[in-house]
């Protein structure tokens, strides 16, 4: 599913470079970015700037406006929860760009599970989902919390029959689908299209590479940071999605709890591997890491700067392991930030096409 696009910003990137990047770029935005959608109401064709791959999209799948309107509303209905009070949106809030503030999220029992949830940020082009990769597809993803007994308690049988008896899904599954027989597999299927639609290419990182506005000093200082060895960002997050969407032992402990990959593969080499988080909406997206063990983006910076731990299966990327980091200044972590925080994209978190349909009803 990884779109193998040239979409890598060229690392050792100077100030003159960069000006001359931006003043190349196609500006082949949609007028109405917010959105980030058109088409006709059984097409929709998700629209994003050229330098971005292309949108990967599921033959079976198709983005249709019922699907999505379907999926928006089962997204945020606690109807798929045991006792109807837990929905997909109850871990994953706009607010904090589809993610958790809490450290561990909490489930339908209010029993707190093992890692903090994982933000929903241009999802449509990510060939794994979970911490640890154990789903392939965003369908095979939506099916999952609904029986685990931590997170929604239900069973997939009685979840269907509650659907199916309600007032005003049988019709929204015929509009969608063109049939008002409610499946697992059709309500997995209409999630994950409104998942597909959750963009996030307006920060201002985005409007200076499309030429609308320009960088600061100092954020042009963190930029360079990122994209060279100083800092040495760029190899897992060095492309216009800010994720490489691989899994990495990035020294987070000697000998780790939560094996992560490897409790999916089974394999020795992956223990400790956990899938690359998109750097995009950081400030929005607080705790971090798998575990939320980190609060606040100064927490993770001197990580990264002086407090890796080295184990058998550290990531060869980690190479200042020995060292502890990188070894960041005072004023080089101030300049780093400065660019993380370019990432953010007001726009993503106040949509209200991504927003609750029950409360806000476009």
């Amino acid at each position: 599913m990884k779109t193998k696009s040239a979409y890598w910003i060229t690392p050792l990137i100077s100030i003159a470079l960069l000006s001359v990047l931006l003043f190349s770029v196609a500006c082949n935005v949609s007028q109405n970015r917010d959105m980030a959608l058109s088409g006709s109401r059984d097409s929709y064709v998700l629209n994003v700037y050229d330098k971005f791959p292309k949108v990967p999209l599921p033959d079976d799948n198709p983005l249709t406006k019922p699907g999505i309107e379907l999926g928006r509303k089962l997204f945020y209905d606690p109807i798929l929860s045991g006792d109807s009070t837990q929905s997909c949106s109850s871990c994953h809030m706009q607010r904090f760009a589809f993610g958790d503030e809490s450290r561990f999220s909490k489930g339908m029992d209010n029993i707190n599970g093992e890692r903090n949830s994982p933000t929903i940020i241009n999802c449509a082009w990510q060939p794994k989902y979970f911490w640890d990769g154990r789903a392939v597809s965003l369908e095979e993803q939506a099916i999952g919390p609904v029986e685990n007994p931590i997170e929604m308690h239900a069973s997939w049988k009685n979840v269907v029959a509650k659907v199916q008896r309600s007032e005003i899904y049988p019709s929204l599954f015929q509009q969608a689908f063109g049939t008002n027989h409610v499946t697992k597999k059709l309500v997995a299927k209409a999630i994950a299209q409104f998942e597909r639609t959750l963009l996030s290419m307006n920060s201002k990182y985005d409007r200076v590479v499309r030429g609308e506005d320009t960088f600061t000093e100092q954020e042009l200082r963190g930029l360079n940071l990122f994209f060279t060895e100083r800092a040495d960002c760029f190899h897992c997050h060095g492309n216009i999605l800010f994720t490489d969407q691989s899994f990495h032992n990035n020294g987070l402990d000697k000998t780790p709890q939560d094996t992560g990959l490897e409790k999916y593969t089974g394999r020795k080499r992956d223990i400790g591997k956990f899938k690359t988080p998109t750097l995009r909406n950081l400030a929005f997206s607080a705790p971090y890491m798998h575990d939320g063990r980190f609060q606040t983006l100064e927490e993770v910076i001197d990580f990264y700067s002086e407090g890796l731990n080295n184990s058998s299966t550290i990531d060869p990327l980690m190479k200042n392991v020995k060292k502890g980091g990188v070894r960041l200044t005072k004023k080089e972590k101030a300049d780093l930030i400065s660019f993380l925080n370019t990432l953010n994209d007001t726009s993503f978190i106040t949509n209200p096409a991504y927003s609750n349909p029950f409360e806000n009803p476009l």
